[in-house]
């Protein structure tokens, strides 16, 4: 008989608690918005979004949130696409919503350097940003030009650069595509892939 109270006990307490912890999710619910919930610790009895703060921080802490884009949006621009990329090189003919939509309207700027002043095998990177107009917030700044490169040459393809750009800015984002791009690095790097008579040798 003592044993069946028990069990009895025990099963009521397992129901109080469930209740509990229930009635702790009631109040302590998640706010999908960023940023708009308490700081957390992970002292609390259950998990909140989207991650824990450290107990050693003086707080208030706002946990990480991860963001759908990346630090950096990279991109290779080549000056002759493969067969397959064709379509990869068309500029949309709508406003631009989507990072895929932002690249192919920036591959499809891109007008090489003169054959004359070309060199095969060149590479030159840039980086910038937009505004939520679809404007550059500064001119492209150069990160990377092929070893060695004489300076006509770099000049040549910095200029090619910049005057592809201009030519195609500024862009027509989306409202929701400008919010999420503007202000971020977004850096290209062009590769002259063409067949010239002038092929950049290093030494």
């Amino acid at each position: 008989m003592m044993r069946r109270w028990f069990i009895v006990a025990v099963l009521m307490a397992a129901a109080g608690l469930g209740a509990g912890a229930g009635e702790a999710r009631a109040r302590h619910r998640i706010d999908a918005a960023p940023f708009a919930h308490s700081p957390c610790s992970v002292l609390d009895g259950q998990p909140c979004t989207p991650s824990y703060c450290n107990v050693f921080n003086h707080g208030p802490c706002v946990p990480e949130i991860d963001y759908p884009l990346g630090e950096n949006l990279q991109l290779t621009i080549l000056s002759v696409p493969a067969a397959g990329d064709a379509v990869r090189y068309q500029k949309p003919d709508h406003d631009l919503n989507t990072i895929g939509d932002l690249f192919a309207a920036l591959r499809a700027c891109w007008s090489p350097p003169d054959l004359a002043a070309a060199r095969a095998g060149m590479q030159m990177s840039v980086l910038f940003s937009f505004r939520k107009s679809g404007e550059m917030i500064a001119p492209p700044r150069l990160t990377f030009a092929t070893r060695d490169a004489p300076s006509e040459v770099r000049s040549a393809y910095l200029d090619a650069i910049n005057g592809s750009l201009g030519h195609c800015l500024p862009l027509r984002f989306t409202a929701a595509l400008g919010g999420a791009i503007a202000g971020r690095p977004i850096m290209i790097r062009y590769v002259d892939n063409r067949t010239l008579q002038q092929p950049y040798r290093q030494n």
